[in-house]
């Protein structure tokens, strides 16, 4: 049995996302992701005019007379949300944290493949595979992907934390890449991209619309990726927090890496600090979009602080944009 605030909130997304998706998205949608070519439906008689390529001749034999084929295009989509559950996830600076984004988007996305009659999937990760839920239709199916992104949220976001400490996004701490890889893999919710790939890979037999939506505070997944998308058409969402490229000054705060336990003493007033934290966080946004642009990639950028909309919304366009070229 659900609890009865989870719900509420599968509820009140259900309404919201809803709405966005009916009077904004749904055409967008539709305009963007195509189905996986045309496929036969049946022949009939042939009529002045209709191109003499898709004459039938063995039926044309056997009838007599001409017959050509008819082709309708096959438009239904396989969508799988690949949401990140790992610890980062859970900073959030400004109301609404980095999963709670991930959540509402998540909606969005099932929402307009369901308003479409396309099936939706999901796969929760973090270290592992957390969940897999197959690709169906229908709008209970949807509502059932958005309650499990919810449910495992509140389940993750529930561990007991250290009070007495300020936790820095996962983001301060990949400077010590070497530390946090050794230690990282015996955390319960660290993130490992190129294990979830791998499970889609082994699951779906056919091509199919990959959503991963992650903060991508993660390393060496960037050859699953690109392996991915040779199979699948991969689109990444990067979810942001304006926190993770400064940081207001409250004096020497002890600060934690959510994901290894890895801690420093740090004077977050000093301007070196600050200075360094926001050159690290450019720096790394802009390896990101040039390896996933390398990588024929398309990238979405979300500030958890934001709308989910809009940076959506404009993502379709520019890729309608790009189609009719």
């Amino acid at each position: 049995m659900l609890p009865a605030e989870i719900v509420s909130q599968v509820r009140r997304i259900q309404l919201r996302t809803g709405r966005q998706v009916a009077d904004v998205l749904a055409g967008a949608y539709v305009s963007v992701f195509k189905g996986r070519g045309v496929e036969f439906d049946e022949v009939r008689p042939y009529v002045a005019g209709d191109d003499v390529r898709t004459i039938d001749w063995n039926v044309t034999a056997r009838m007599g007379a001409p017959y050509v084929k008819r082709y309708v295009e096959e438009r239904q989509l396989t969508v799988v949300l690949l949401v990140d559950m790992s610890a980062s996830l859970d900073f959030g600076s400004a109301g609404r944290s980095k999963r709670e984004a991930a959540v509402e988007l998540s909606a969005l996305l099932a929402f307009s493949a369901i308003y479409n009659d396309d099936k939706v999937g999901l796969l929760l990760f973090h270290g592992d595979v957390e969940q897999f839920i197959p690709p169906r239709k229908g709008q209970k199916h949807a509502l059932r992907v958005v309650r499990e992104v919810l449910a495992r949220g509140e389940e993750t976001a529930a561990v007991p934390q250290d009070r007495g400490l300020a936790r820095l996004p996962r983001a301060w701490g990949l400077r010590f890449a070497q530390l946090r890889e050794r230690r990282r893999r015996a955390q319960g919710r660290s993130t490992d991209i190129a294990h979830a790939l791998e499970f889609c890979r082994r699951v779906l037999p056919r091509r199919a619309v990959l959503f991963l939506i992650s903060d991508f505070l993660d390393e060496g997944y960037m050859d699953a990726l690109r392996g991915a998308n040779r199979k699948h058409d991969v689109v990444a969402v990067r979810v942001t927090d304006r926190r993770e490229s400064e940081f207001r000054g409250a004096g020497l705060v002890m600060l934690e890496d959510a994901e290894t336990g890895e801690r420093r003493l740090v004077d977050t007033g000093s301007a070196e600090f600050g200075a360094a934290l926001a050159r690290d966080a450019h720096h790394r946004a802009e390896a990101l979009h040039r390896s996933l642009r390398g990588a024929g990639i398309d990238v979405v950028s979300i500030d958890a602080a934001g709308s989910v909309v809009e940076p959506l919304l404009a993502f379709f366009r520019m890729r309608e944009k790009r189609i009719r070229r």
